[in-house]
């Protein structure tokens, strides 16, 4: 049994909520930043050159590269043989309340969807946790702003509906969505299992590493958290086709950035999944605006 302080937990939540609304992930900017070497649409190019001033300045100055910090998405994978000294929910929040607070960061969470009265310091944070093997302890923190959040959404369709069914609802929530969830966006996508597993795989998506094809090597990337050990590519050739497919497809509506038109409405598709029910089909679709933001730790 290994022990793992509260305090620590604490200190590197507060860490990371400061660090992902400043740090842009290494690959969604160099993802960006070749859709911006192939675009060929003025206003798209001049958009895509906003935006990588936005997050280089960001970064340089330690400000935030948007001013809607998010509600912070924490993910936690505890292996079984992890003992925590104290209270592992409260040291979560305390570090959120930290963060927030020591990153000046916008405070975004009301106590009662209806009331509507400001938390002022950004708590509760959403958490989900899984047990695992072995005796370390994975915390993934995202930001999810609500521009993007607000133009999710869920479907129970039927098994006959299949793949096109699938592909139709994916193309159909992007259009709709538009230029509101701030494109280019990356899309994740959660099939199967039941109605709130397929809507926690598609968060879950956004936060696997995107732009396969530029990255580095995992042997160059032992000093980039956010991405080491992770899976950058769906392994599932089925799912991996498909996730190109629905990405040519969405490019192909013309949305672009911000809205303006142009060749760059996505910047990626990424597709989880898990069995589900005989007489079931459940399809989500969470999306994140260029600002997808996440950063992970270790213990």
């Amino acid at each position: 049994m290994r022990e793992i302080s509260s305090n620590l937990i604490t200190e590197k939540v507060r860490d990371m909520c400061i660090r992902a609304n400043i740090e842009l992930p290494k690959d969604v900017a160099g993802c960006i930043e070749r859709c911006r070497s192939e675009e060929d649409w003025a206003p798209a190019c001049e958009i895509l050159d906003r935006i990588i001033e936005n997050y280089n300045l960001a970064e340089e100055t330690g400000k935030p590269i948007c001013q809607d910090t998010g509600m912070a998405c924490v993910f936690v994978e505890i292996g079984q043989d992890v003992h925590v000294d104290g209270n592992l929910e409260e040291a979560i929040q305390e570090g959120v309340r930290q963060g927030y607070r020591d990153g000046y960061l916008r405070k975004s969470v009301v106590a009662d969807p209806l009331d509507r009265v400001n938390t002022g310091d950004n708590t509760p944070a959403v958490i989900y946790y899984d047990i695992v093997p072995g005796d370390t302890m994975t915390i993934e923190l995202a930001p999810k702003g609500f521009g993007s959040e607000n133009m999710s959404r869920i479907a129970m369709l039927r098994p006959s509906d299949g793949i096109e069914g699938v592909k139709k609802f994916v193309l159909e929530t992007v259009e709709a969505a538009g230029p509101n969830p701030c494109p280019p966006i990356v899309v994740g996508v959660g099939i199967g299992g039941t109605f709130e597993r397929a809507a926690l795989m598609a968060k879950k998506a956004l936060l696997r590493p995107i732009d396969v094809d530029n990255q580095e090597t995992a042997e160059q990337k032992t000093d980039n958290q956010e991405t080491d050990n992770q899976e950058t590519d769906n392994q599932n050739d089925f799912y991996r086709n498909l996730e190109r497919e629905l990405l040519t497809e969405i490019n192909k509506l013309g949305i672009g950035p911000q809205g303006f038109g142009g060749r760059t409405t996505a910047l990626a598709v990424n597709i989880e999944t898990f069995p589900t029910h005989i007489a079931g089909l459940p399809v989500a679709v969470n999306i994140s605006c260029h600002v997808t933001r996440h950063a992970r730790e270790v213990l």
